[in-house]
């Protein structure tokens, strides 16, 4: 089992966000990504449908012999989790109670708010998560879909997405919170602009660094001498995808497959 590889999806860009955390906790162990590009975005889709297309994702990863499925989605981790655990024969991670965990260990004022697609806060799957957790903590959400095509524009440093920002942020941060959850693994992308607005007496919490830390507790210590290889998997705009994903990994992908619909990759 240590040989084969972690397999990760997410719905496009966005969770490559939790594989450069994972491969940097992880540099051993070799990883299959695969980013449905066709569909994204997850968020305004239905439940049954983000479901579907979730297990459709994680078998084809299990097809490629993945050991462990990390949902590098909160849509489909909100959505799908339980479905994926019940079906696979291999452990299944999302982002959600990672990421809730660490932001009640970082509030102190109890206030804490969460942004996520709009199937994300829908399924009040981090209040749930959070009030489990503690019950004196009070969540503030707000969906804010448009991050997600902002982020796979690659608009990092765009007046829109400032503009976005502002629309968007400015009445959830007049709750007071002293945390902000970041609950959509697109979101990291626009970090900076968002920790630029939300202020230093905001702390963002980014799943994709929280979701390691779980992990770690699954995956055995292992060293080679040989460093992990990375396989990427998309299933449309291969080049968009290759553009965005050498400004969020630093380097260019030289293993990029596109996977057509309806020709074998999921069971």
């Amino acid at each position: 089992m240590d040989k084969k590889p972690i397999g990760i999806f997410d719905s496009g860009v966005g969770g490559l966000t939790v594989f450069k955390e994972i491969r940097k906790r992880f540099p051993y162990e070799d990883i299959i990504y695969f980013g449905d590009t066709a569909r994204v975005p997850y968020g305004p889709k239905s439940r049954n449908t983000v479901i579907e297309y979730s297990i459709q994702n994680a078998r084809f990863l299990i097809q490629q012999g993945a050991k462990i499925i990390v949902i590098a989605c909160n849509t489909s981790s909100a959505t799908a989790l339980t479905q994926l655990q019940k079906l696979l024969p291999v452990p299944v991670l999302g982002v959600i109670e990672p990421g809730a965990l660490s932001a009640v260990k970082m509030s102190v004022s109890k206030r804490i708010g969460v942004i996520g697609t709009e199937g994300t806060i829908r399924s009040q799957a981090y209040s749930s998560a959070i009030s489990k957790l503690d019950k004196s903590c009070i969540v503030f959400s707000k969906p804010c879909p448009l991050f997600v095509p902002l982020a796979e524009e690659g608009w990092q440093d765009h007046e829109a997405t400032r503009l976005t920002i502002k629309e968007y942020l400015t009445s959830l941060l007049q709750n007071d919170i002293d945390t902000l959850v970041l609950g959509c693994t697109h979101y990291p992308i626009l970090k900076t602009a968002i920790q630029q607005f939300a202020g230093d007496k905001v702390t963002l919490v980014d799943s994709a660094k929280t979701v390691t830390d779980k992990l770690d507790d699954i995956l055995p210590n292992r060293e080679s001498k040989k460093i992990g290889e990375d396989h990427f998997y998309v299933s449309d705009n291969e080049e968009k995808f290759n553009n965005i994903a050498s400004k969020i990994l630093g380097m260019n992908i030289d293993k990029l497959i596109k996977v057509r619909l309806g020709e074998g990759w999921f069971l």
